[in-house]
């Protein structure tokens, strides 16, 4: 006998359908499996025969075929255990094969025939309802996070023996049903709002126009300054995501195993923070299997990178390319596979190796030689695509004795969705410019006219800086960001002036 089941496998962060094709016949009795499967999958073949035994049905003792269509994608992870059990029952005749074309399997199953959990069933959901399949079999804990997809009917079981029961007799089940709006995870930012941080006026200003145009940021400063402190604020007054900015962001948590929160869209923007000691594939993706990295769990929200000098260089050098496309391609001999990456980049670093290069009060000790070797590791190209540059000097004595009175998170996220409400309405009809750091050259043509004093103070801190074109847009784009802040139509000089002044420190030896 012959059965054919559906089920899927992940490439990148989408979904492939996977026919799971499943012959029984005379033979020595024994179960082969092929179609690139992996150490996952080929164990999969113990895992289904003691569940299906111990569920109470009849294993055949026959030769056993298991083929996973199409044979030249490799096939991973444990969630084939589903598909292989009901492809199995079907071709040994114990449950009814007629439901088996419209229906797509998935789930990992225990030695007593319960289902287990599997990641990535979200993509896999969206990928169904994309390909016209009529529902989704699921164990019950993947339930609320496929059913998110809407157009799709979702069936969540315990065990294999509720799988069959509902193959057999389909109309004594009902799909998942949820009621009401999709509920929304919000994380509450405890001991991380803006009115802890003492001082440090400058520094606060431009946290809040990186938050309200999405542009990259670096703080420079002595140690203790409070540039962790600031940089780790900056979700506490970014908006919170769309529905479709939360769909992916949930989407690539899934394919991570990270959603936490089955059935729940994560709306609160990611936070990455990896160690200086990361390697390249661990930032923007990779291994053999391209899995997504750092730069794609951040996407829609901030990539900290604290320590930005203490990272290698060819590591800072695999940034480029995703903070000036949005995604990141990752090529292997067998597969190549895109990510998405639109994050907002933070980082901070001490201005020398010592830390104290520029410091009121404690002298540096490092030779100008050992300063130009510290920030060699942060090359021109990168340095241009970082828009705003701010040095955060040591906080005075009463400073630092004074109870803080600056404001609160709230307050300033406000004004930061009111600037982002300005720029979804300048680019309405364009769903890709989602923010101002996203404008593209034909953008800034029509919303960044300058005047002819804002032209000569652009010129002039082309000449003064040496500021390439790429670092001229950026200005450009900060001082849109401001004017929004400030609720202006157009460009001022003063505007421009402001955001010249964030490109100082380019090359700081």
């Amino acid at each position: 006998m012959l059965a054919r089941v559906w089920s899927a496998s992940i490439v990148g962060i989408d979904a492939v359908k996977v026919g799971v094709e499943i012959d029984v016949s005379a033979g020595l009795p024994g179960i082969v499996v092929v179609g690139l499967p992996d150490l996952a999958v080929q164990e999969s073949k113990e895992r289904v025969k003691a569940a299906l035994k111990n569920a109470g049905y009849a294993f055949p003792l026959k030769r056993i075929v298991i083929n996973l269509a199409p044979a030249d994608i490799r096939k991973e992870g444990p969630s084939f255990d589903l598909p292989m059990s009901v492809g199995i029952l079907a071709a040994s005749e114990q449950v009814n094969p007629q439901m088996l074309g419209d229906f797509l399997f998935l789930g990992e199953v225990s030695l007593d025939g319960g289902l287990r959990a599997v990641a990535g069933v979200l993509p896999v959901a969206a990928a169904a309802q994309k390909m016209g399949i009529t529902g989704l079999v699921v164990p019950a804990d993947n339930a609320q996070e496929a059913a998110l997809v809407q157009g799709i009917s979702v069936y969540g079981f315990q065990s294999l023996s509720e799988v069959a029961a509902f193959l057999n007799q389909p109309e004594k089940f009902q799909p998942v049903q949820f009621e009401g709006k999709r509920e929304i995870v919000r994380s509450v930012h405890f001991g991380a709002d803006l009115k802890d941080v003492k001082g440090q006026a400058h520094a606060r200003r431009a946290l809040e126009i990186a938050a309200a145009g999405g542009h990259n940021l670096i703080f420079v400063g002595p140690p203790g300054s409070g540039k962790t402190m600031l940089a780790r604020r900056l979700p506490a007054i970014l908006p919170p995501l769309s529905f479709h900015e939360a769909l992916e962001v949930t989407q690539i948590h899934s394919v991570a195993g990270l959603l936490k929160n089955k059935g729940s869209l994560v709306a609160e923007r990611p936070f990455r923070s990896p160690h200086h000691s990361a390697s390249g594939p661990s930032l923007v993706g990779g291994g053999t299997f391209p899995r997504p990295g750092e730069i794609s769990l951040a996407h829609h929200g901030v990539l900290f990178l604290d320590e930005l000098t203490e990272f290698k260089r060819d590591v800072l050098e695999f940034l480029r390319q995703p903070l000036e496309d949005g995604h990141v391609t990752v090529s292997r001999t067998r597969q190549s596979v895109m990510f998405p990456a639109q994050f907002t980049l933070v980082a901070s670093t001490n201005p020398c190796p010592c830390g104290y290069f520029g410091d009121s009060i404690q002298a540096c000790t490092c030779s100008p030689r050992q300063r130009e070797q510290y920030w060699a590791k942060l090359s021109g190209p990168l340095m241009d695509r970082i828009d705003l540059q701010v040095a955060v000097n040591r906080l005075k004595p009463e400073e630092i004795t004074q109870q803080p009175t600056g404001e609160d998170s709230e307050s300033v996220r406000q004004r930061v969705q009111a600037a982002r409400d300005r720029t979804r309405d300048r680019f309405e009809s364009e769903l890709s410019v989602s923010c101002n750091a996203a404008m593209q050259s034909r953008h800034l043509r029509k919303w960044c006219q300058l005047d002819d004093t804002s032209k000569s103070l652009l010129e002039g801190a082309i000449r003064k800086l040496g500021l390439s074109a790429r670092a001229s847009d950026r200005i450009l784009k900060v001082a849109r960001t401001i004017a929004d802040l400030g609720a202006e139509k157009n460009l001022q000089s003063h505007h421009v002036a402001e955001a010249i002044q964030y490109r100082t420190i380019d090359r700081m030896q």
